[in-house]
């Protein structure tokens, strides 16, 4: 089965991609709903799918999801998926058009984050980002690092008293 639900907001996670926010600076996120075959939903269901090398590119006008990798389903016949195949993004118009125009900027790109179900439909969140540079990653592993050496220390300091 899936990997995890959140209490109170009907949502099953699939698959996660931690790797975005390490090397993507997150400006937007949107909620898009994802056209999918009816062997992807199956092996969906089954917990599996990576959203590691995934991206959004536009294409006539349409948003459409790239490289995110869905394995066959085990079970199916003729009729299974390929596992890379383009997956159409369904968004409202007025969302488009915001990222259309957010994207011919420079360095920026549209990545997945995270892929779940929510009240038996497959979502897919997506995030307007930039890229890091290798000097903001080093920055942010150095803070996170001090941040837990503090909690420690304030921790060990509690159970002294």
């Amino acid at each position: 089965m899936a990997k995890t639900k959140r209490p109170g907001d009907g949502r099953t996670l699939i698959a996660s991609n931690r790797k975005a926010r390490h090397d993507y600076h997150i400006e937007a996120t949107y909620e898009a709903g994802i056209a999918l075959q009816g062997t992807e939903v199956k092996a969906l269901r089954l917990g599996r799918a990576s959203l590691t090398d995934g991206y959004a590119a536009f294409d006539a006008g349409e948003l459409w999801l790239e490289a995110v990798h869905i394995p066959e389903y085990t079970q199916g016949t003729w009729t299974n998926h390929t596992p890379r195949r383009r997956r159409k993004l369904l968004l409202n118009r007025a969302e488009l058009d915001k990222l259309r125009a957010a994207t011919r900027e420079s360095g920026k790109t549209i990545v997945p984050l995270s892929l779940y179900f929510k009240d038996g439909r497959a979502k897919v969140e997506i995030a307007l980002a930039k890229g890091k540079k290798d000097y903001d990653k080093r920055q942010a592993l150095r803070e996170r690092q001090d941040d837990r050496e503090t909690a420690r220390a304030l921790h060990s300091r509690g159970r002294d008293d």
